[in-house]
């Protein structure tokens, strides 16, 4: 390995992704440094294929790209063989399942505007994500064990932990982008009552602290400026003011879309900055909040997630693929934002970098569990990611927060023994089946194992 460059191999497990892989494919042709080849792995091969196509015809639209080659394969073991990095990034799953997960429980008045990481959606879907989270640790032991392993799937906090409960030594670490969102807009309040312009989010330092999708910011700077008193500002300013992105009447339309009421609405509640995106940010919260039902979501200006739109995404980037596949269209070699090659690049000793991640807690958080999955801070440089010691929970978040994890700690060893009695205790702790009769909970879940049970055949052995 030179200095100034790297050659690397790639193992990317969910490699016939039409969108996470399409954006580290770009990603990694706008990168000058970093060269290799990439081994596509996926239960659905002809999507892999798809993709080595795609990935392949970069080189030839763009020569001056970053030169990568692209190789569907159809065992796991020969995409991990020789890796130095394996990305995983894989659905758990069809949406008929991702159904089950979102929409069984509005009718007992559980609405989640996404349902992957938390909640009744998050504990099913995590059971069904362990097993098969299991079998790829246990392939990167046997195949690649000294790899870097970079996780993309959520339950984020879930997979992380179960490739650490399998495979111990594995050097893994899941990636999550939602802070990012926050740090832009910590640069626009910098920019509204400072009048200090055109600073880059990675020029906002942060002190990161929590569970994934529930992430906080207890401190945040831009040199010598404490930004916390102009969050202040800016949240109390825009908490009940449509912005752009909502103002015309079809916003609902785009799921993602939202005013961050709920993120600037528990700013002024606890003084300390919810760093996720409203939609995850509510999930954690209890219903009455922002979501015992949709006219109350539609109230705080954030969007349920309704699997047929993600059903019709899919088709539209189906559709995508083939006019990619084809030489149609080409992709637009546009950096998705993600910090995946940047982590890949500090690792091979070419430059440092501090980022947000989710590693078990080796005392980052002094209040949480040791070895309980968490988002700090880490720093990267030469094959090594080091967490950020990030201090303590404030106490005011705490409850919130801690009884979160222990839920998703409970569920891991639930989905590890295969033990759905286990499983259901860790169910029945969530904070919205709290709010449920014991008869509902249970209920529920055996309605929602029913109905996911195609993809939970090992828990019925």
């Amino acid at each position: 390995m030179k200095n100034d460059s790297a050659k690397l191999k790639l193992a990317y497990i969910g490699g016939g992704s039409r969108g996470w892989a399409w954006n580290l494919m770009k990603d990694l042709a706008l990168t000058d440094n970093l060269s290799g080849t990439v081994d596509l792995y996926d239960i659905d091969y002809s999507a892999a294929v798809d993709n080595e196509l795609i990935g392949n015809s970069i080189n030839k639209n763009y020569p001056n790209a970053g030169k990568w080659t692209y190789r569907a394969v159809k065992e796991i073991g020969e995409a991990l063989t020789g890796a130095d990095f394996v990305i995983i990034s894989i659905l758990p799953a069809t949406f008929e399942e991702m159904r089950v997960d979102v929409h069984a429980p509005e009718k007992y008045g559980i609405y989640q505007a996404v349902g992957d990481t938390t909640g009744p959606g998050g504990v099913i879907r995590s059971l069904r994500t362990i097993p098969m989270y299991e079998y790829i640790a246990n392939a990167i032991k046997k195949y690649s064990p000294n790899a870097w392993v970079i996780n993309y799937t959520n339950p984020m906090a879930v997979c992380t932990n179960t490739l650490y409960k399998v495979f111990p030594e594995i050097k893994a670490f899941g990636c999550c982008h939602e802070v990012f969102g926050t740090q832009k807009i910590l640069a626009a309040a910098l920019e509204e009552f400072a009048g200090i312009k055109d600073v880059e989010r990675d020029e906002i330092k942060v002190n990161v602290i929590g569970i994934n999708h529930f992430t906080w910011l207890t401190s945040a700077h831009y040199k010598n400026i404490d930004l916390m008193p102009l969050y202040k500002k800016y949240a109390e300013k825009y908490i009940y003011v449509e912005t752009e992105a909502v103002k015309d009447d079809n916003w609902m339309n785009n799921v993602f879309r939202n005013c961050n009421w709920v993120k600037y609405h528990l700013f002024l509640k606890y003084g300390i900055i919810a760093a996720a995106g409203d939609r995850h940010l509510s999930e954690f919260c209890p219903s009455a909040w922002y979501s015992k039902t949709p006219e109350l979501v539609n109230s705080w200006k954030f969007g349920l997630t309704d699997v047929d739109w993600r059903i019709k995404d899919l088709g539209d980037r189906l559709e995508k693929s083939k006019l990619l596949k084809d030489g149609t269209e080409k992709l637009d070699l546009v950096h998705s934002g993600e910090e995946g090659v940047r982590q890949m690049q500090a690792i091979s000793g070419l430059g440092d970098l501090v980022t947000n991640v989710n590693l078990p807690n080796r005392g980052q958080i002094s209040n949480l569990p040791l070895g309980t999955v968490v988002e700090t801070n880490a720093i990267f440089t030469s094959d090594t990611v080091q967490p950020v010691v990030s201090g303590a929970i404030p106490d005011s978040i705490l409850g919130l927060v801690s009884s979160a994890a222990a839920v998703q700690d409970m569920t891991v060893e639930a989905g590890l023994q295969r033990d759905l009695d286990l499983a259901f205790k860790a169910f029945s702790a969530d904070s919205r089946i709290q709010e449920l009769s014991f008869k509902d909970a249970k209920s529920l879940f055996d309605e929602m194992i029913c109905g996911t049970k195609e993809y939970l055949k090992e828990y019925f052995k």
